[in-house]
């Protein structure tokens, strides 16, 4: 997948550039702490994200887990995830993650990315329902969400470990498609 708009381009993270995912994650990483936990706890130094990027091409590979990453053309630089996980091919349906750098937060990047990724995922894999879930405190993601078809299908009480080892309750948000 490569698709550019305006002066970013999507694509598959290339597992090879793991200093640039490394640095995404490290200048975000309080902000990411509570709610992208794995992705942070295992890119704690290059070392590991260079480790944690190996576990993911196989993950790849497996179709069991889809990275995308957003770039910025004018800064040649990582500036955002969107993540396919927790994928049941049986349905075929799956959970999706997203976050943006800080510096680009409010910008729109986030919200036109995700629907051109929500695009390809649908007419490549033909995907019936993809999922995500916040925290109701998390505003920006909720309207993410929501500005891509997302809708609430309920919270779910006690259901995510944060960092800090605080167990909190998860809206979770869906959208089917035909």
């Amino acid at each position: 997948m490569d698709i550019v708009f305006n002066n970013f381009r999507i694509t598959t993270l290339d597992t090879n550039e793991d200093e640039k995912f490394f640095y995404l994650i490290d200048r975000n990483r309080d902000r990411l702490e509570d709610f992208f936990a794995g992705t942070v706890s295992k890119t704690k130094t290059l070392h590991d994200t260079t480790i944690y990027c190996q576990n993911i091409r196989d993950r790849v590979l497996k179709k069991s887990y889809f990275p995308f990453i957003i770039s910025d053309l004018r800064a040649n630089t990582f500036i955002g995830l969107i993540d396919v996980k927790n994928i049941d091919w049986n349905i075929p349906k799956a959970e999706i993650g997203y976050f943006i750098d800080a510096y680009y937060e409010g910008q729109g990047v986030i919200s036109k990315s995700l629907g051109l990724v929500i695009e390809h995922l649908s007419e490549t894999y033909q995907f019936k329902k993809l999922l995500c879930r916040a925290n109701s405190s998390n505003i920006g993601s909720i309207a993410v969400a929501k500005k891509n078809g997302f809708v609430l299908e309920g919270t779910i009480k006690k259901d995510y470990k944060t960092t800090r080892g605080e167990i909190v309750d998860l809206d979770y948000y869906g959208r089917v498609f035909s």
